[in-house]
């Protein structure tokens, strides 16, 4: 996999990116809030991206880049999401663009996609619904003013995202929202401690890719 590493300018900084291109449409990918951008699972995905055609662009938050382990202001997230999805967009080439990540990647994609960047759709791996156990802090209001397709992958056993509360929600967005539920897994899509992470995150690129053709 040639893999392009650069720097994104933003208001916060230099922030690190990773492009790896490929002949179909292109995915900006946000990083979990606790492992960055090179994280193998991320990294893995990457490469099983490239290899069903999709284009990636993954890429540091601002309190990544500057070594903290607080995510800070969504603010600067929404607004590093929206450098990256533009730099994307232009070497896009006029191939659809969409957005996303992992966990809270994706969720900061969806909050930047709600404040008007125009992404051809959202994919989810594993959407932080609501912190693990607190139920009644449902993470989802902006969603339903949402009109772009969603795809969720998601764990049946995570903990961000008990089942039922996941449907509600779902209901909700009808046709817009795509579920792929994998049974036995976590927020990671981990089912045991020996799972190699890059081949974990590898194992979801072709549903992400078969999603990003369906919805041009």
């Amino acid at each position: 996999m040639d893999e392009e590493r650069f720097a994104l300018g933003t208001t916060r900084g230099e922030l690190g990116a990773a492009w790896t291109d490929a002949s179909g449409p292109v995915l900006v990918v946000g990083h979990g809030a606790g492992a960055g951008k090179d994280h193998p699972f991320l990294a893995g995905f990457s490469r099983g991206a490239a290899a069903e055609g999709i284009a990636t662009l993954r890429f540091d938050f601002p309190y990544m880049a500057a070594g903290r382990r607080s995510p800070g202001p969504a603010a600067h997230a929404i607004d590093a999401t929206r450098v990256a999805f533009d730099e994307a967009s232009r070497r896009a080439g006029g191939r659809p663009v969409f957005a996303g990540g992992k966990s809270y990647g994706g969720r900061m994609a969806s909050m930047a996609a709600a404040e008007g960047m125009a992404a051809a759709g959202l994919v989810f791996l594993g959407y932080p619904l609501h912190p693990p156990g607190k139920l009644d802090q449902v993470r989802a209001e902006h969603l339903y003013d949402l009109t772009i397709p969603m795809l969720f992958l998601q764990g049946a056993k995570d903990p961000f995202a008990e089942s039922d509360v996941l449907d509600g929600v779902l209901r909700r967005l009808g046709d817009r929202a795509t579920l792929v539920r994998f049974e036995g897994a976590g927020h990671s899509f981990e089912r045991s401690r020996k799972d190699d992470a890059a081949a974990v995150g590898a194992s979801l690129a072709p549903l992400v890719a078969a999603f990003m053709r369906e919805h041009p």
